[in-house]
């Protein structure tokens, strides 16, 4: 029963949730870095290599064989470096892609928390938080001048 408590707490609170949409958004934005890549910089690369296609390039350690009918007798046998290479380059794009999407959600965040920015609202927790350090300045100016009287 306290397992249930705590999942029934864990959903509450909204972590499942986003959990939830992160996987959803994330698994678009697969979508979107597989199209970019293999549609928009793929050609233009391969265009400047003769029209290679780098997801067929492998060093072939043994050749398959055929019979006569020509159904496969033995499999062939290669290391697919065209298919790392194209990984490779999704995961360049991806990782730069994040990067820049964190770096801009993290500038508005940090907009967004200074609480002398007026272009933006602060949020609530900030404003509090502004709000009783200020007042403990001036408790402690208050506390410091009473000291400094006596």
């Amino acid at each position: 029963m306290k397992l249930f408590n705590e999942f029934k707490e864990f959903a509450v609170k909204g972590n499942m949730m986003d959990m939830a949409i992160g996987v959803i958004i994330g698994a678009s934005f697969n979508k979107v870095i597989d199209v970019l890549v293999k549609k928009v910089m793929m050609p233009p690369l391969s265009l400047l290599t003769n029209g290679t296609n780098f997801q067929n390039k492998k060093i072939i350690l043994r050749d398959g064989l055929l019979d006569n009918s020509g159904a496969i007798i033995t499999e062939e046998i290669a290391i697919g470096y065209g298919a790392l290479s194209q990984a490779f380059l999704d995961f360049m794009i991806i990782g730069f892609t994040i990067f820049i999407v964190v770096k801009f959600m993290n500038r508005l965040r940090n907009k967004a928390q200074d609480t002398t920015d007026t272009t933006v609202e602060t949020p609530k927790d900030i404003q509090l938080l502004t709000d009783l350090t200020e007042l403990l300045q001036e408790q402690n100016e208050l506390l410091k001048m009473n000291f400094k009287k006596q």
